[in-house]
């Protein structure tokens, strides 16, 4: 029939897989993109205020169970929720794996899939050559999100710290398993080889829809006292993003198992943060984690 278009299930426009979720086109049209949106047990996701204020997106929850951080409420199948012209970030934790009808009315997938989708791959590539750090991305992801909504920043700087998390990592897709996995320490020229991957990274973001991430991913080892690298950047020099994944990186490196030792527990972790805030971590942000690990019941409060 004229105008009458059918799917079939399973069926898609297109797909993109990212690290712990998918997003399925299923039809779009009349300024309209309906989409699936998969995510992964244990994950978190955001949605944040936009640029354009007639923006309106709907949720509709197939299958799984979310929780709203924010509302302390938990929505199952058959719930749905809407967002428009929102003024923060709504923060959600996957329950149960997710499968979310999406519905939106500006172009959305495209603008995700078509760079991602590559730099995404990558980052799993890591994961792969990288056993201790296969998960390392989405902890710090989520742990950033987590401190971003604490400091209150801009919606421009809460955009650009989802996607930067999530990549920060990404040009480690140059050093060599061997290196990566080595259970000793590092001699000097495996260590420079180390140092090399946030201007890797940082290179590969550049040329995508993405560039406005690639200066944070290039400092997120750059620490206030100009003892970081790949420039030893100090203090103002550094973004504010490049601050809170520096802090989420070394909290998630400290209390995750490695070749070369065992996990710290958070404590140890939270401990050395805060002996080191002002000196080689941003003080505000090493306090906002400390309220979101307290929040999440894995510290006690003082």
């Amino acid at each position: 029939m004229n105008g009458l278009v059918v799917g079939r299930k399973n069926s898609y426009l297109e797909s993109v897989e990212q690290e712990s979720a998918s997003l399925s086109l299923l039809a779009k049209g009349a300024g309209l993109e309906f989409m699936i949106h998969t995510i992964n047990e244990n994950t978190a996701f955001y949605i944040y205020p936009g640029k354009n204020p007639d923006a309106y997106e709907f949720f509709y929850i197939l299958k799984g169970q979310i929780k709203c951080e924010d509302q302390d409420l938990v929505l199952n199948e058959g719930d749905y929720f809407s967002v428009k012209a929102i003024t923060e970030l709504v923060f959600f934790e996957v329950i149960a794996e997710a499968h979310l009808l999406w519905v939106i009315n500006e172009p959305t997938f495209r603008l995700i899939s078509e760079d991602i989708i590559k730099l995404i791959q990558n980052v799993k590539s890591v994961g792969e050559k990288d056993k201790y750090t296969k998960e390392h991305s989405e902890r710090v992801q989520s742990m950033s999100m987590k401190i971003s909504k604490k400091m209150n920043l801009s919606p421009e700087n809460v955009d650009n710290l989802i996607v930067a998390s999530i990549l920060h990592d990404v040009g480690k897709i140059n050093v060599p398993e061997e290196i990566l996995n080595k259970p000793g320490g590092l001699t000097d020229e495996e260590y420079d080889i180390i140092k090399k991957h946030p201007a890797d990274g940082a290179e590969m973001i550049k040329d995508t829809y993405y560039a406005d991430v690639s200066n944070i991913i290039h400092q997120h080892h750059e620490r206030l006292n100009g003892s970081g690298y790949p420039d030893g950047l100090k203090d103002e020099e550094i973004t504010i993003g490049a601050k809170i994944i520096g802090v989420s990186d070394s909290y998630d490196a400290m209390t995750d198992d490695r070749s070369y030792r065992k996990a710290y527990t958070p404590e140890y972790a939270m401990n050395e943060l805060k002996r080191l805030s002002g000196v080689l971590y941003d003080a505000k942000v090493v306090n906002a984690l400390e309220e979101v690990l307290i929040e999440d019941g894995i510290l006690n409060k003082v």
